[in-house]
């Protein structure tokens, strides 16, 4: 399969004059598949006006949760290469220390009845609750907000759009570091980083859950780590970028194009 994807990747860049990419990660993965094209990083980027303020007490009153209990949050798929079975073997450490600790898993995917039965083997039933999808918006907003932190582990990742929405609703992320989320969590003031295995990313979650004083500190800077990735500035990139492919006689159309978007 993996040699397939290189030759299907190789194949698909003839004829192409630019590639845009969202992150350092993913350009040198095409460049090791082989690819000599021209390629340009510019990330996906948000729209930070849509963010209002999440309520998390709104949230947890909707499904019957305590918000007083230290509480976790994963945002995305509920798939396999999400690596939420680590974060369930974190979860085991903390509740160590943390008994009444809490993971909100909202998303659907094919991993969730997998996912079900580790929470039982693990003994994690009171603390582990699967909200299935949450539509885009406010209710999504307040599942943000009822968490203490957002944590996230996947190894797949292109960019790693959650972690933005997280950081722009002021919630501080635990994350390790891999592929496309390095460029997103590189100097992020929001963000603790923790190291891929479950004994170093349990200490840094208590720490984060332990101490009141740091996550007024990470909430604090996170809007301001999401601000450096709003749509505005990876518009004008893009635009930039299609004009200097297409010559400069397309720059004046498409600054036209820009500004009625």
């Amino acid at each position: 399969m993996r040699l397939a994807a290189r030759a299907v990747s190789r194949r698909l860049e003839r004829g192409l004059n630019g590639l845009i990419v969202p992150s350092r990660a993913i350009e040198q993965a095409l460049r090791r598949y082989g690819l000599r094209v021209p390629i340009r990083i510019i990330p996906t980027g948000l729209d930070l006006t849509e963010f209002s303020a999440g309520d998390g007490q709104r949230f947890c009153r909707s499904y019957g949760l305590d918000p007083d209990r230290p509480t976790l949050v994963y945002v995305g798929r509920v798939a396999h290469e999400k690596n939420i079975g680590f974060l369930l073997d974190v979860l085991e450490q903390v509740r160590r220390t943390v008994p009444k600790v809490l993971l909100i898993i909202a998303g659907e995917g094919p991993a969730r009845e997998a996912l079900q039965r580790r929470v039982d083997q693990l003994g994690l039933r009171a603390n582990v609750v699967f909200i299935g999808y949450l539509q885009r918006g406010q209710p999504l907003w307040d599942c943000y907000a009822a968490g203490d932190a957002f944590v996230f582990a996947s190894k797949t990742e292109t960019q790693g759009l959650v972690l933005l929405e997280a950081l722009a609703l002021g919630v501080p992320v635990i994350s390790t570091a891999e592929l496309g989320t390095c460029d997103v969590l590189k100097d992020c003031g929001g963000a603790v980083l923790a190291g891929d295995n479950v004994a170093d990313f349990a200490a840094k979650t208590l720490s984060v859950l332990g101490d009141h004083e740091l996550r007024l500190t990470l909430c604090a800077r996170a809007r301001a780590d999401a601000a450096r990735w709003s749509i505005e500035p990876t518009t004008r990139a893009l635009v930039d970028y299609y004009a200097t492919l297409l010559g400069d006689r397309s720059r004046a159309s498409l600054a036209v194009a820009e500004t009625r978007t």
